[in-house]
């Protein structure tokens, strides 16, 4: 599976991106407004100077005359250090004012006044001009009056309006980020919850998902619950088909042995007898093969749905030396029993630990030499175990915490045939039931003692 990213961080930058656009956005046109704004305010009180300058012209005796009051460029010049220019006009005589002030290329209407912004002086300026009729009749002459301001006042204000638009650009962007974070999160909170409710089932779990969520994700459910359903039924006949196994290919192995044995009890010539008894022995070498790794699946499978059965461990252990006494026989092996009287009651799957008992007792058959003894042993004391002592080989000078590992053998056990499963199951089993498997050399001399303890009620 190749690894693409995360979706919650691939949703946080587009989003993050997002909110930059509008942080960039929010920030041009704030700082738009705010100036034309500033420049409105200008000339508008450009406008009420330039006003009130025209409606203090007079005529007096066919000549124009102007009263100039003070109000009316005082109003600038307190605003700010910007300079104040003004210019009156009588057809196309300066009356007063600056007489190099530019003049409007289109003399303004007498309904709106006209504005500008030009070149002065080595300065840019804002100008105002106005138009008045001074003078009754066919006389009136035509007066314009502009008045002109420079714009650093416009500049600095503008620049503030920039300083206040970014800071609040950046407050809106570093808010819709965390907001943005929290989105993300919030979106992906189904997602996250419905991976928990899974990750907490057990490895048999295989119930379909029934939990809350929204529309987009309902066809994702629904696929994995129907990946379940067919992993539910595989494994069903998965288990089945182990079972069939199992029971095929004993059946037909035991059939042989038991035929190889009468004949073996009717032959008189020695060489014959060693002839069938070989054979039965590589019988029963082909029957534990097959059966140790039909055991080791069926532990696999069985072990995530343990049944739950009231056995007795001493009667389990007594039909396990039961079954496994015609195979010691063939090597004049005798299982003593040291098992007790009283039953003891266990709860657990009967099956798996059966198999894990009989693959215990018979690697203790086929490591022991011939006319020996083995001692299986019930044991109760604050945990109930059940050991099975040999006097065979032992296991050498081989680390006993690794021969639990599948296919792994002792070192000094590579002329005789086997599979390395044996105690692997018998360690899986000991797992499923809560207990361990314990391996140790015989206390009393040559051999082993492998031991299933399980702790009590």
């Amino acid at each position: 599976m190749k690894i693409i990213g995360s979706i919650r961080r691939r949703l946080f930058i587009q989003l993050a991106l997002v909110a930059a656009v509008l942080s960039l956005a929010f920030f041009l046109v704030v700082r738009g407004v705010a100036e034309r704004a500033a420049e409105g305010t200008q000339d508008d009180i450009l406008s009420a100077s330039a006003t009130a300058i025209a409606d203090s012209l007079r005529s007096e005796d066919g000549h124009v005359t102007l009263d100039l009051p003070y109000s009316a460029l005082s109003m600038l010049g307190s605003i700010n250090e910007d300079r104040v220019f003004y210019r009156v006009v009588s057809e196309g005589q300066t009356l007063t004012g600056y007489a190099d002030l530019p003049q409007p290329e289109v003399p303004p209407r007498l309904s709106a006044p006209s504005v500008e912004t030009l070149l002065y002086r080595g300065d840019e300026i804002r100008a105002v001009s106005v138009t008045r009729p001074v003078g009754t009749g066919a006389n009136a002459a035509q007066v314009v009056v502009t008045v002109a301001q420079t714009r650093q006042g416009l500049a600095a204000i503008s620049r503030q309006i920039t300083a206040t638009a970014t800071g609040i650009g950046v407050g809106f962007f570093l808010l819709a980020t965390a907001l943005s974070l929290w989105a993300a999160g919030s979106a992906l909170a189904p997602i996250t919850r419905i991976t928990g409710s899974v990750t907490r089932r057990g490895p048999t779990d295989l119930r379909p998902v029934q939990a809350d969520a929204p529309d987009e994700l309902v066809p994702l459910i629904n696929a994995l619950n129907s990946f379940m359903a067919r992993l539910r039924a595989s494994l069903s006949r998965t288990e089945d088909f182990i079972t069939e196994a199992a029971h095929r290919v004993r059946t037909p192995l035991a059939t042989v042995r038991a035929q190889a044995e009468i004949t073996h009890r009717k032959l008189n010539k020695p060489e014959h007898k060693l002839a069938i008894r070989e054979m039965i022995r590589a019988i029963d070498e082909s029957s534990r093969s097959a059966g140790q790794m039909l055991d080791h699946a069926m532990v696999t499978f069985r072990a995530d749905s343990l049944a739950q059965d009231a056995l007795d461990l001493q009667g389990l252990m007594a039909e396990t030396c039961d079954r496994l006494g015609p195979t010691a026989d063939l090597k004049d092996i005798a299982i003593q029993r040291e098992l007790g009287t009283e039953p003891v009651a266990f709860t657990g799957d009967g099956i798996l630990l059966q198999a894990a008992l009989q693959n215990i007792l018979d690697n203790a058959i086929k490591y022991s030499p011939d006319d020996s003894n083995i001692t299986a042993r019930v044991i109760l004391d604050h945990n109930i175990t059940l050991s099975i002592t040999d006097q065979g080989r032992g296991f050498g000078d081989t680390d006993l915490s690794g021969l639990t590992t599948r296919y792994t053998r002792g070192a000094n056990v590579g002329d005789i045939v086997g599979s390395g499963l044996g105690l692997t199951i018998a360690d899986e089993v000991a797992k499923a039931h809560g207990g361990r498997l314990e391996i140790s050399p015989n206390e009393k001399g040559e051999g082993a003692c492998v031991s299933l303890v399980f702790p009590r009620d």
